[in-house]
């Protein structure tokens, strides 16, 4: 299923620019089509990250808990997002450390 339209709390993956293929959270839609990505570790809740929408894969996943708190104003801290993130982010990495060991 492909999504479309951007929904605060949904995750997303990064298919353009420095940060290909890394996962984020959305935080803020913008009217001008960009979005604000937080992923608690190196894009924190203070300073968002402005991504167009056209250099991001939006994935049907959403991070509920996170998006509740987003709208009703209660406080978010970067560990949480971090945390919701986490199975996305990692693998990938330890997989690229492995391949490298295998090939020494």
């Amino acid at each position: 299923m492909k999504v479309k339209t951007p929904v605060i709390g949904g995750i997303c993956q990064s298919i353009r620019g420095r940060d290909k293929d890394r996962f984020y959270l959305i935080r803020l839609i913008n009217a001008d089509g960009t979005v604000g990505v937080v992923d608690g570790n190196f894009k924190k809740l203070a300073s968002p990250k402005k991504k167009n929408l056209k250099h991001l894969r939006l994935l049907p996943e959403k991070a509920e808990s996170i998006a509740a708190k987003f709208e009703s104003g209660a406080m978010v801290y970067d560990s949480e997002i971090y945390s919701a993130l986490k199975n996305y982010n990692t693998p990938r990495q330890e997989q690229k450390s492995e391949s490298n060991d295998v090939k020494e």
